[in-house]
């Protein structure tokens, strides 16, 4: 088995930093081989461009969506680029780990997914979700954050934490097929005592070891959805 960890927090001594350690630690007593993209330290740019395709299917309008297929079916990604999406297409497991940034992840993570995650392979057309290009795999978002655990929740000040990544872990994640674990967030880290950080860490490696038995995200299956992507009981309820 092959694990990728995306790891995005620019303090190399961040508890999220030692949370990358010990996933690759703890996968890899597992058995997993794997690799970790440390953003910051690679300084990947985040910023989608022209420059991302070596050759272009339109030369005078810039498609992305369809320059990106027309880069991987070419072989003519920009190299940092390919470079990751050979990490992601080998990959059975991927870790996302950053810091809650604006109830979100830092922009270096989006501008990531932005440019790795293509159209063609990953999805296109009715390729999503159940159908998606790399259903079968698992994904597991680990994030740290300021906030108490009180404050998210249906009533809660904040409302539901998970909602908060909808655009991650339904539009991104589950959108291109993966079976997307329930999240693992660390609460309140920046102003914890090291007793009550250690247990988080020790409640981290829990959850690593017990990845094959944790809950996944309900996400839409297409095999209930028309042709037109109209529920399938919608002519019945229309009566």
């Amino acid at each position: 088995m092959k694990a990728l960890i995306v790891h995005a927090h620019p303090e190399p001594q961040s508890f999220t930093t030692s949370m990358k350690d010990t996933a690759r630690r703890v996968l890899e007593a597992q058995g997993y081989d794997t690799v970790v993209s440390d953003l910051y330290a690679q300084q990947f740019n985040p910023v989608a461009s022209a420059s991302d395709f070596g050759s272009r299917k339109r030369d005078d309008y810039l498609v992305y969506a369809l320059e990106q297929r027309n880069g991987f079916e070419t072989s003519s990604l920009a190299p940092d680029i390919a470079e990751e999406v050979d990490k992601l297409l080998a990959a059975d497991l991927l870790v996302l780990n950053f810091p809650f940034y604006w109830f979100s992840m830092p922009a270096i993570l989006k501008g990531w997914i932005d440019r790795v995650f293509l159209s063609g392979p990953l999805y296109g057309g009715v390729r999503f979700y159940d159908k998606g290009g790399l259903r079968g795999r698992k994904a597991f978002v680990t994030a740290t954050l300021g906030g108490r655990p009180h404050m998210f929740g249906p009533k809660a000040i904040h409302g539901e934490i998970n909602d908060m990544l909808r655009h991650l872990l339904r539009g991104t994640l589950g959108y291109v097929g993966y079976d997307v674990l329930e999240p693992f967030y660390a609460y309140h880290v920046p102003y914890l005592p090291e007793d009550e950080r250690r247990k988080i860490m020790d409640d981290f490696e829990t959850a690593l070891r017990g990845l094959d038995t944790r809950p996944a995200l309900s996400f839409p299956s297409l095999d209930n959805f028309d042709g037109e992507l109209f529920p399938l009981d919608h002519l019945a309820v229309a009566k």
